[in-house]
């Protein structure tokens, strides 16, 4: 059955749609409801830790803020790119890597993305449990990591048209508490004005920031079709720019208050308790008002986390045994990603901000080459022309493997091993010989589209095009069988 506004749902009210395609008749909402849904999902305090790499390595302020905005208009051109194969082909994000990278192949990106998911989602967690903790001062933060865990679970268990309604709210609430956060930081925090000095360039921490920036952007990637798939297909050309300006303005004004925060601090920054001093400095009480907000947008991303986590392993579930993505099937999915990120919270609270600083770095690499191929396809090789139905099919046109996606997976990162900087993890050759300066970015992304674009010449894209008209009308009829059965 379909609820009022189209989203389908169980006898719970629980969204039943998982990796399945969404009918037209199911398809609902405003495109400018994308908006709200980046713009929170980058205004949390996890972002803000984003803009003190350059910072903490030695660069100065605006040398941070120039960094920080050409890496995430930077990055978040290739994510908003992404947004417009929602609604056209009404799939979530990664099952669309099977036309790529055939329908067992797309299983090695999956894994990279499902490490993201779990990953960002045990930072969330920390960072949430530590937010309310500090501005409650009731229970452990062992206590604080599992209701955080709890309310994203019932949040992404609802899915969809809940997670949008949620965060245009929190939209309203946040901006106000931002703009309070902002006059504070900028009327009470002593920046030294040599930070502001444009003669004082240091390549290696503004080439950091650059990439981590760029790279947090890029990681959204493997989101965006989730959030716009049940759009009227007749968005799609709209969708970019909501996406693009909703996640860039959040990006970027968390980013810049890092960064200025942490200039001003100094050593003794530190997220949570750094936050919180800023804001009473407006008012006191200020700070545990912006901490519990800060809560709730990290909450948010968590179930953004969950429900895409959930996406990814019913994909990856599928590939190696076909199955029907079912109400409990998203049920159990929900509940492993849940439970991987409230157990390994606590390892990772411990340094977090160095942790934080190299899992973004390794993100970025894991998603450079998997982003240039995912786009060359839609845009440049197939024009957005996909017979939908042979995606579900593990013997159909797109293939168990599809080797250029591979090679020019495999290929886009070698090559960019050399130009690795990754923290205390790996620093590459080049990189060395470079002072420690990451160039990875700006190799990755061109070698893997280019070797994709030449391994896949001899695609016949129009009689792909002609087996999508003949199937097309059978996908919603398949898809209505879908919901009849749960």
């Amino acid at each position: 059955m379909s609820s009022s506004t189209g989203q389908p749902q169980g006898s719970r009210g629980l969204e039943v749609r998982s990796i399945d395609y969404v009918p037209l008749d199911e398809r609902h909402g405003k495109v400018s409801s994308i908006g709200p849904l980046w713009f929170m999902s980058n205004a949390q305090i996890g972002t803000l830790a984003v803009g003190l790499i350059s910072i903490t390595t030695g660069g100065n302020l605006i040398w941070s803020m120039i960094a920080i905005a050409v890496g995430v208009l930077g990055g978040t051109l290739f994510m908003a790119a992404h947004s417009s194969q929602g609604p056209h082909l009404g799939l979530p994000q990664m099952i669309q890597s099977r036309p790529q990278f055939g329908y067992v192949g797309a299983l090695m990106v999956w894994l990279f993305a499902y490490l993201q998911y779990a990953g960002f989602n045990i930072f969330n967690t920390v960072l949430a449990g530590q937010a309310i903790g500090a501005s409650v001062h009731v229970g452990s933060d062992d206590l604080w990591f599992w209701a955080v865990t709890i309310v994203a679970v019932v949040v992404a268990l609802f899915g969809y048209d809940l997670i949008h309604r949620a965060e245009r709210y929190l939209t309203y609430l946040t901006v106000a508490m931002l703009v309070l956060l902002t006059v504070a930081a900028l009327t009470h925090l002593d920046v030294p004005a040599s930070t502001f000095n444009l003669g004082d360039f240091q390549s290696v921490p503004f080439l950091a920031q650059l990439g981590v920036a760029a790279g947090y952007q890029i990681s959204w990637a493997v989101y965006v079709s989730d959030y716009s798939r049940y759009l009227p297909p007749t968005t799609a050309g709209h969708t970019f720019r909501y996406t693009f300006w909703g996640s860039s303005l959040g990006g970027i004004w968390l980013m810049f208050l890092g960064a200025f925060i942490g200039a001003a601090a100094g050593k003794d920054f530190d997220t949570i308790p750094s936050i919180a001093a800023t804001a009473d400095r407006l008012f006191p009480g200020f700070g545990s008002i912006a901490l519990i907000i800060a809560a709730l947008g990290l909450v948010s991303v968590t179930a953004l986390n969950m429900y895409g986590g959930s996406l990814t392993l019913i994909s990856s579930i599928d590939s190696i045994r076909k199955i029907e993505p079912t109400l409990t099937l998203r049920i159990v999915t929900i509940g492993v990603t849940a439970a991987i990120s409230v157990v390994l919270a606590n390892i990772a609270s411990a340094d977090f901000l160095a942790n934080f600083n190299d899992f973004l770095l390794l993100v970025l690499y894991f998603f450079i080459p998997w982003t240039a191929i995912n786009l060359t396809d839609y845009f440049i090789v197939r024009k957005g022309h996909y017979a939908v139905a042979e995606i579900f099919k593990p013997n159909g046109i797109y293939g168990r493997w599809g080797w250029p996606g591979i090679i020019a997976y495999l290929v886009g990162f070698v090559v960019m091993i050399p130009f690795f900087s990754a923290g205390t993890l790996f620093v590459g050759p080049i990189a060395k010989a470079i002072d420690g300066a990451d160039l990875s970015l700006f190799i990755g992304l061109p070698v893997s589209a280019v070797l994709y674009w030449l391994l896949t010449r001899k695609v016949d894209v129009a009689e792909e095009a002609r087996l999508a008209e003949a199937e097309y009308a059978g996908l919603d009829a398949a898809a209505h069988k879908h919901t009849l059965i749960e």
